[in-house]
């Protein structure tokens, strides 16, 4: 399933409905075409369907409408994994749970933000890079207790004074291997 969840991510129709549904926890799909009107009618039915038999949703509900079955849709999945799951057997997959609902909450961010009508990347000082680096265990340490230093005391402040709310993530891969 976690397959099938990536493709969505990369997927953008997918992606816009999953995270509606991840938000709201359930919708019909005439809600959803009401939040995306920009979403044709059989195209929405058709991802709904194809999600549905892939595992991503699930239908929680059906109703009786003028003749018609309405289906709700829900997340079949959970993203929350507590730290008793990050041990043993399941560690992978809780952790990649983790994972996903960290990246769920920044792509839920820019798809607010790049859905406003005038927006101004520069100047917001929005942005995201990749920096492939080779370190030890301790130089990573040292650079992530830096990074830690510099960090704290912008969470420390108090809105006001021109300050705008922001997140800030820090993504650090597993250890590729190289062979």
């Amino acid at each position: 399933m976690e397959q099938k969840l990536m493709e969505c991510f990369t997927h953008p129709t997918k992606c816009k409905l999953l995270l509606e549904l991840y938000s709201l926890r359930r919708a019909t799909a005439k809600e959803l075409a009401k939040v995306y009107a920009d979403i044709p009618q059989a195209t929405l039915y058709r991802h709904l369907k194809h999600m549905t038999e892939d595992g991503v949703l699930k239908v929680v509900e059906e109703t009786q409408v003028r003749g018609m079955i309405e289906k709700t849709y829900a997340p079949a999945f959970s993203l929350e994994a507590d730290e008793a799951d990050m041990t043993g057997e399941n560690a992978g997959s809780a952790y990649m749970q983790l994972f996903m609902q960290y990246i769920l909450g920044f792509i839920r961010r820019f798809q607010e933000y790049t859905g406003k009508q005038s927006i101004d990347i520069a100047r917001d000082m929005s942005g995201f890079s990749l920096a492939p680096i080779y370190a030890t265990d301790e130089e990573l340490r040292q650079a992530m207790a830096a990074c830690s230093e510099i960090i704290l005391p912008l969470y420390k402040n108090k809105s006001g004074s021109g300050r705008k709310p922001r997140t800030l993530g820090m993504i650090i891969s597993p250890p590729e291997i190289i062979e």
